[in-house]
């Protein structure tokens, strides 16, 4: 506890640093008030976005696409995971499919996907979808393939099936690498769909983002990046925090 609280300390304290600099730089002129605005304008900026409702009908927008994508990327990944683990014969059906994929940039499709499915919120879920996909399927794998061998000869000498033993041994031992594979992902979906709304979107933070460039309004870009910041923060933190409590060891929570 007291090694949290030292560490919560000093990144309040590097916190605290990178606001005095950046109030001195604003306040000495060094950039001008249209390339690097101060703190209190940003802050203004805020509040009267905030008041708006712009601000939180952009968020809403992100979040929601986010949520879509990624409880869909999960539902995938874990099929395919789960299919994997019970049918290991059928992995070079789609193995060096998945492999090819996995080295394609998702948001190299953007164009092909607003080609085929314009600028909806389709194409800006299937990115979502396929960046998150891979980290939730990898880990999934990694934790039914380093199971124990000595439990599975347990349930095999209790004559337990394929399918028991997956349930009841693989699959409960997995969960650490899954609920880790789900928190990459997570952080990866956010990521992606802000990317992906700067490029065609009528809404979203990334939107928000890319109007504010158009109308020279460097206040509202940084608005729209600390936003961003503080959610993928708030977010990756909640989700370590379901790890520690879901699993024994924490999950190796910490990534």
């Amino acid at each position: 506890m007291r090694k949290k609280k030292g560490n919560a300390l000093k990144s309040l304290a590097v916190l605290a640093a990178l606001l005095l600099i950046w109030v001195w730089v604003s306040r000495a002129g060094i950039f001008s008030a249209y390339v690097l605005p101060g703190p209190e304008r940003v802050a203004r900026t805020f509040v009267s976005m905030a008041a708006s409702g712009e601000l939180w009908r952009n968020l809403a927008a992100s979040l929601w696409r986010v949520l879509v994508g990624f409880v869909l990327s999960f539902a995938l990944a874990f099929l395919l995971g789960v299919l994997t683990g019970l049918a290991p014969g059928a992995d070079p059906y789609y193995r060096h499919i998945l492999e090819f994929l996995r080295h394609v940039p998702p948001m190299s499709l953007i164009p092909l996907l607003i080609l085929w499915f314009g600028i909806g919120e389709t194409s800006k879920i299937i990115v979502i979808v396929l960046t998150s996909f891979f980290p939730i399927f990898l880990n999934t794998n990694a934790g039914l393939s380093q199971c124990d061998p000595k439990l599975l000869e347990v349930g095999r000498s209790l004559e337990m099936s394929r399918t028991e033993c997956f349930f009841r041994i693989q699959l409960p031992a997995a969960m650490p690498s899954v609920l880790v594979g789900m928190r990459i992902g997570l952080g990866y979906s956010w990521r992606a769909i802000v990317g992906a709304e700067m490029i065609a979107a009528a809404s979203g933070l990334g939107y928000m983002i890319l109007d504010a460039q158009a109308l020279s309004r460097s206040d509202k870009v940084l608005v729209g990046i600390l936003l961003i910041g503080a959610v993928g923060f708030v977010t990756d933190a909640l989700f370590g925090l379901l790890i520690r409590r879901l699993t024994p060891k924490g999950g190796n929570a910490d990534v």
